[in-house]
């Protein structure tokens, strides 16, 4: 097995030697717009990479305070979900009731 991987390792190390030894000069314009492409296909790894770290840190986190007995939300305030909705007529009506 070890010989096998130090063959292979020799062989990509050969064919990148004769590449460089080999090569030929390839006078090629590189387009504005293919560079702006390049750049947003780097930033797109980047961000990928970032959002990934993020969501894997968040769930690492959650099952240490899991395991300690850490409650996040112990000290937040929490609001009620009620929603109310008030029409002209009845602000009409409460105003009607403050004169009285």
């Amino acid at each position: 097995m070890k010989n096998k991987l130090l063959t292979a390792v020799w062989g990509v190390y050969m064919c990148f030697g004769f590449m460089l030894l080999f090569g030929v000069n390839a006078n090629a314009y590189i387009d504005p717009s293919a560079m702006t492409y390049m750049i947003q296909a780097v930033a797109a790894v980047v961000i990928a990479v970032g959002a990934a770290i993020t969501v894997y840190f968040r769930k690492a986190k959650k099952k240490v305070n899991d395991a300690l007995g850490i409650d996040e939300n112990r000290n937040k305030e929490v609001e009620s979900d009620d929603i109310s909705f008030t029409t002209a007529s009845d602000e009409k009506k409460d105003d009607a009731k403050a004169t009285e």
